[in-house]
């Protein structure tokens, strides 16, 4: 195409276009006249606003709403505790619902679960490694799941102990 054809086209396309978007719109023309037509409603009056009272909250000799009555010292408790020292294993790093159970391998007598990661890596755990990022002890492996106990914060400075399983796919 040389040029002129080109700058034809162009100037021609955004005309043809434009002129089928104009068209018969007497009926919407009829409606907003039908509309407008209509007597106005009346409207209601606004609602009456009512001053805000202010209140001075004087309670200096009485506990505050915000603290509880007697925080757990940290570390502290008759409870599930993480941990600290140990070093993390590699299977902690992933949130444990992205972690699938593949099958199990028997070696040497004892039972192994074989556990994938989303990238496609296939690992060998034993009843006492750790998984997730909760703390997730394995307690136990079998040919249908591995059954995991996390440790989970209770929001107030404990922890408990939440039950969960990885199915065989």
């Amino acid at each position: 195409m040389n040029k002129f054809s080109l700058k034809v086209v162009l100037i021609l396309v955004p005309a043809l276009l434009l002129a089928g978007c104009g068209g018969d719109m007497d009926d919407l023309d009829a409606y907003i006249d039908g509309v407008k037509a209509r007597p106005g409603g009346r409207i209601e009056p606004l609602p009456q606003i009512k001053p805000y009272e202010t209140f001075t909250y004087e309670a200096a000799g009485r506990r505050s709403p915000f603290v509880a009555d007697s925080p757990p010292a940290r570390g502290q408790g008759s409870g599930p505790r993480p941990e600290i020292n140990r070093p993390k294993e590699y299977l902690e790093q992933f949130p444990l619902d992205t972690l699938k159970m593949v099958g199990t391998l028997e070696r040497d007598g004892r039972t192994y679960g074989l556990l994938q990661t989303q990238d496609g890596l296939v690992h060998r755990v034993l009843p006492g490694n750790y998984v997730g990022q909760n703390e997730g002890r394995i307690a136990a492996v079998s040919e249908a799941e591995i059954e995991v106990a996390e440790l989970v914060p209770d929001g107030i400075g404990g922890f408990f102990t939440r039950s969960a399983a990885i199915g065989l796919d």
